[in-house]
This record gives structure tokens, C-alpha cells and sequence, in this order.
């Protein structure tokens, strides 16, 4: 038992410290309506994807594919990356308009509307250490989502993620306009919030993200799994010009 404890204690223990020299803000309103008294403290832009829930494009491909050879890769490529997914993650192209494409596609069993729209929204499954590691950054860091994302999966994601709900502001691809791989993304929130980039830290795991957050000040944690992580933000320092 001693062990174990020790072990949870390297794992999700102290992560005392803050990014920069803090300044106080009013907690803004999570999607419930529900305002969160917060510390004075480092503020964490936390990913979604890879990061809180692990994400299966090829369990919507394989759910919803004709039989056939290649056809799960094809929808992939459709649907699940491109530029297509772009607009849709940019709040470009209503959801409806994307899943009506979808059930005209041919390479795509036909059902209903909603079956479709199901098998879309369930590509998230549990994470390991996601759970206790976001509790133990809540201990110490004020949070805040960042995610590149579409409607209809935060949608779900709101539903079926507990440590998802309340968080002090969401910073949503689908409502800004902007993916994490663009500079623009990163001034939004800074812009938006009015804090210092000394005051923020990515937490992400695509490479690309983390380069454009770095573009604008911003530090960053690339993610790997949960115990890497908070040991790398407990030792995060940020550089000073």
C-alpha cells in the first residue's frame, strides 16, 4: 500500500508552481452557466483528443463503410482529414450539410440520418490516467479547453466526459475559426483573455500545435501519456526574453 501511494504521489502529486508571475481574473462561465472560483496561478490550455479521451477515426470507417477493399481508408480520407474536416472544424460547414454528404456517398451503407451522426460521435473511448491526471492539474493550474474539434464530437464529448464539463472558458476550433496549427488560434486566446503568454501552457500532442503556440509566446507541453506529462509541467520553467 505504502508503494502504491508513493507511486500516485510521483504520478499525480505536488505540481506547485506557476508559468511567469501570476495576475488575478474573473472565472469565466463554463457551458453549464456554472462560474468557478479559481486560484491565482499558471493557466493551462489543455488538448482534448489524445490527451483527455483517445480518438478512433477508424471505428466511424469501419462502422459505416460499404464492404469492400479500401473503402474504410477512402472514407478515412474523405472524412476524417483534408480539408473537408478543415471547414468543418472551423465552423465553416454546417454539421448537417457534412453528414447529408456523407449519406450520399456511396461508399457509405446506407441508414439514417441519426445512425450516422451516432457513428461519427462515437470515436472516443477512456484514456489512460486522463481522469486523475486532469484532477491532479486542477490542483494547482486554472484550466482551460483548447481543442480543434467540430460541433457534433464536443457535443458528445460534453455528454460522455465528466472531466470535461465546468471549465473556466473553451477555446473551440469550430467557434473561433482557427486550428492550433495556425498562429492565429493562439492570438485568438490571447487577444480574447488579455493575459500574458508567460501565463499560459499547451498541453498537446501534435507537434505542429505546440510550434505555433511557441510562435506566440506561449510554452507548451508536448503530450505522451500522463505521468510524463505532469512531471513536465512541474518542471516547466518559461523562457524570459
Amino acid at each position: 500500500m505504502a508503494k502504491a501511494v508513493a507511486q500516485r504521489e510521483l504520478y499525480f502529486g505536488s505540481l506547485s508552481g506557476s508559468f511567469g508571475e501570476p495576475a488575478c481574473y474573473a472565472a469565466g462561465q463554463s457551458p453549464c452557466g456554472l462560474k468557478r472560483q479559481v486560484k491565482t496561478m499558471g493557466i493551462i490550455l489543455l488538448d482534448i483528443g489524445n490527451v483527455m479521451v483517445r480518438v478512433d477515426f477508424d471505428a466511424f470507417c469501419s462502422a459505416v463503410a460499404v464492404p469492400g477493399d479500401g473503402v474504410s481508408y477512402e472514407i478515412f480520407n474523405r472524412y476524417c482529414t483534408g480539408s473537408l474536416k478543415s471547414q468543418l472544424d472551423r465552423g465553416l460547414l454546417d454539421p448537417a450539410v457534412f453528414i447529408d454528404r456523407m449519406a450520399e456517398d456511396p461508399l457509405v451503407r446506407p441508414m439514417p440520418r441519426q445512425e450516422l451522426v451516432r457513428a461519427w460521435q462515437e470515436i472516443f473511448f477512456p484514456l489512460e490516467g486522463s481522469l486523475e491526471g486532469v484532477r491532479a492539474l486542477e490542483q494547482e493550474h486554472r484550466h482551460w479547453i483548447m481543442s480543434d474539434t467540430d460541433p457534433l464530437h464536443f457535443d458528445s464529448l460534453l455528454r460522455t466526459v465528466p472531466h470535461l464539463a465546468n471549465h473556466e472558458r473553451y477555446y473551440l476550433s469550430f467557434r473561433h475559426g482557427s486550428l492550433k496549427s495556425s498562429n492565429e488560434a493562439f492570438r485568438h486566446v490571447l487577444t480574447d483573455s488579455g493575459v500574458h503568454p508567460d501565463q499560459l501552457l499547451l498541453i498537446d500532442d501534435r507537434q505542429e500545435n505546440c510550434d505555433s503556440a511557441a510562435h506566440e509566446g506561449i510554452g507548451s507541453v508536448l503530450f505522451s501519456s500522463w505521468p510524463e506529462t505532469l512531471l513536465a509541467v512541474q518542471n516547466f520553467s518559461p523562457s524570459r526574453p
